[in-house]
């Protein structure tokens, strides 16, 4: 669920034929992270299908997104995004496997891609507070999808008592973190919510401002400036409306420069 959470988010993209406000980090980070995950289950000596099987349709779904995303993405988006595709999930992950199968043995090799693992997995859980910076910093929740923060924040709760059962603390420590920052997501959506709304509001009495401005002043090119008055009803500075407009203070002096 976690892994097809984002799919309303792609079908906008799809639709739109844009990427819009949306990044690919997350979905760049959850492909690595899928990578190592499956890279640690193959070496436990114990049975791991279920890291296996989850990991492996995580790596295909996010691949899957990826390249949408490069497909509908800016110039700049799609560079940036291919850029991070070769440093993280082709260069980060074969330095990690090629030291840790060549220099490690044994136990040890486990533990290390198990913190590894751990390192990345909370990653994957930060990777969307570049999303909250903007949901803060616009106050529009448009672009932070609520289904894919309230999915984490489930996957989190089962993964930590699956880990704690089977007492690999390298599958249960990432997912309390992951638990907090989808509570978060969560909070700062039902927070923000509504801004759209409000921003649209507040854009459309601005403009109806600028509007009635236009309206009332011309300015004479020659450097006179002549007051003409509104047919209809004008806003005074109180906010107050003013019927019709009277002709004595048209307020007209010709060869005056304007003050402005």
């Amino acid at each position: 669920m976690v892994y097809l959470a984002p799919l309303p988010t792609f079908y906008r993209i799809y639709k739109k034929k844009s990427t819009e406000g949306f990044q690919s980090l997350p979905y760049l980070v959850a492909l690595f992270s899928s990578m190592l995950w499956l890279y640690y289950a193959s070496l436990k000596p114990a049975d791991a299908t279920l890291l296996i099987t989850i990991n492996s349709l995580g790596c295909v779904i996010e691949i899957v997104y990826i390249i949408m995303f490069t497909i509908y993405a800016t110039k700049d988006a799609r560079n940036l995004t291919v850029k991070l595709f070769m440093v993280m999930n082709v260069g980060s992950f074969a330095l990690i496997f090629l030291v840790t199968y060549f220099a490690m043995h044994g136990s040890l090799r486990v533990q290390v891609v198990g913190w590894v693992c751990v390192s990345i997995a909370v990653g994957v859980f930060a990777a969307p507070l570049s999303i909250v910076a903007q949901v803060i910093r616009t106050k529009n929740v448009e672009f932070m999808p609520f289904n894919l923060s309230l999915f984490l924040t489930i996957s989190a709760v089962m993964w930590f008592f699956y880990g704690l059962l089977l007492k690999d603390i390298c599958i249960a420590i990432p997912n309390i973190l992951g638990f907090t920052l989808g509570l978060l997501q969560m909070l700062l959506y039902a927070i923000y919510r509504n801004g759209k709304t409000n921003n649209k509001e507040v854009v459309t009495k601005e403009e109806h401002a600028l509007e009635a401005m236009k309206n009332v002043v011309v300015v004479n090119p020659l450097g006179t400036c002549e007051v003409y008055p509104v047919i209809g009803k004008e806003i005074n500075n109180n906010g107050q409306g003013i019927e019709g407009a009277e002709e004595k203070e048209k307020g007209v002096e010709l060869g005056k420069e304007c003050p402005v």
